[in-house]
C-alpha cells in the first residue's frame, strides 16, 4: 500500500512539473520616454511574468513596399534602444519578455491588407520587412528573450509571399535562438501556412462572443465553444501550444460582439461587461494544457494615469477588471 502510494504522489509531481508556467503577459506599450522601478513595479503588482516589447515600424499606405522603423522621428520606445531599456529595466523585476515588432500603416489602416501591385514592390517589401524584423531578432537574441513574434496580422502579406516568410524563418533562426511565434488576427490563424516552423500558433483573440448590451460571465464562455474547438483541433494538429499574443476587451457597451473595435468616436461606458467577458476568457483557457497564455492589451507605462472611470478602451489599468486579471495571473 505504501510503494502504490508512493507511485501515485510520484505522478502527481511528475504531472506538475509538466506543466509550464503560465505565460501572464502585459502588452507593454511603447512611450516617448525611458522606464524605471516605477513604471515596472504595477507590472509586478499585478502579477504579470510576461511583457510584450513592441518597438514600431510604420507605412505610408497598404500598398507602399518600405517600412520606415528605428528613426530619431519615433517615440524613444519604439525604437531598437528604447525597447532594450525597457527589457532592461522590466528584467530587474524578473518579467520575462516577448519582443512584438509591429506595422504601423498611416491612419490606422488594418496591416492584413497590406498588398502589394506589382512584383518589383513586393520585392522591396520583403527587402524592407526582413531588416525590420531581423534588426529585432539580433535584439532578442542580444537581450535573451524567451520569445519572438515574427509578424502581427499580416494575412495578405502571408498569402501572397509563402515563399518569402519560410525563408524569413530560416534567417530568423540563424540569428534568435529562442521561441518563435506570429500573431495572426482572430479570423486568419486558421489559414496560416507555417505554424509547424514555430513553437507557438499565436492568436489575436478578438473572437465574438456575446451580442449582449452586458454580456454575462455565462453567455461569453457559451459564446466562445465553437471557437475554442476550432482552436484546440489546430493545436492537435501541429502539437504546438496556443498563445494568446493579443487579448482583451474595452470597457464598452457590447464589448463582446466585435472585440477588436478601437474606433475612439464611440463613448459608452460599461465595466460590466469588460470584466465579465475577460473573466469568461480565463475560465475558459487558462487551466486547459494545451494553452500557453497570453498578453492582454494593453498596459500603459504611467499606470497613475492610465485607464481609469472614465476609460473606455482596453486598457485594464485602475479598473474593476484590473482585479480579476491580478486575481488569475496570481494564481495560474
Amino acid at each position: 500500500m505504501r510503494i502504490f502510494r508512493l507511485l501515485i504522489l510520484l505522478c502527481v509531481i511528475t504531472s506538475c512539473a509538466a506543466q509550464p508556467e503560465k505565460i501572464n503577459g502585459l502588452s507593454f506599450v511603447a512611450a516617448p520616454d525611458a522606464i524605471d522601478e516605477s513604471h515596472t513595479k504595477p507590472v509586478v503588482n499585478v502579477g504579470a511574468n510576461y511583457t510584450a516589447i513592441m518597438p514600431f515600424g510604420f507605412i505610408r499606405n497598404l500598398e507602399h513596399p518600405e517600412i520606415a522603423h528605428n528613426t530619431d522621428r519615433q517615440w524613444y520606445g519604439e525604437t531598437r534602444a528604447g525597447a532594450k531599456q525597457y527589457i532592461e529595466e522590466l528584467r530587474k523585476k524578473q518579467i520575462k519578455i516577448m519582443v512584438k515588432p509591429q506595422i504601423w500603416v498611416w491612419r490606422g489602416e488594418f496591416t492584413g491588407y497590406i498588398k502589394m501591385t506589382n512584383e518589383a514592390d513586393w520585392k522591396t517589401l520583403e527587402e524592407s520587412y526582413s531588416k525590420f524584423i531581423l534588426e529585432y531578432a539580433d535584439l532578442a537574441q542580444e537581450t535573451k528573450a524567451e520569445i519572438l513574434c515574427i509578424g502581427t496580422e499580416l494575412e495578405n502579406f502571408v498569402k501572397e509571399r509563402p515563399d518569402y516568410w519560410n525563408s524569413l524563418i530560416k534567417k530568423i533562426k540563424t540569428i534568435y535562438k529562442g521561441q518563435l511565434t506570429y500573431a495572426a488576427n482572430w479570423d486568419e490563424f486558421k489559414r496560416t501556412p507555417f505554424w509547424s516552423e514555430l513553437d507557438y500558433i499565436g492568436v489575436d483573440a478578438y473572437f465574438p462572443v456575446s451580442d449582449q448590451q452586458t454580456p454575462t460571465v455565462e453567455e461569453c464562455k457559451a459564446g466562445w465553444q465553437k471557437h475554442k474547438t476550432v482552436i484546440k483541433s489546430l493545436s492537435d494538429t501541429h502539437n504546438k501550444p496556443v498563445l494568446f499574443t493579443e487579448y482583451g476587451y474595452r470597457s464598452m457597451d457590447y464589448t463582446g460582439k466585435e472585440p477588436w473595435e478601437s474606433d475612439h468616436t464611440i463613448k459608452s461606458l460599461n465595466f460590466e461587461g469588460q470584466t465579465n467577458a475577460t473573466q469568461a476568457l480565463f475560465e475558459e483557457f487558462w487551466n486547459e494544457e494545451w494553452f500557453a497564455g497570453g498578453f492582454i492589451w494593453k498596459w500603459f507605462h504611467n499606470y497613475d494615469r492610465s485607464g481609469g472611470e472614465k476609460d473606455n478602451q482596453f486598457t485594464p489599468q485602475n479598473k474593476p477588471v484590473e482585479m480579476v486579471l491580478q486575481t488569475f495571473y496570481k494564481t495560474n
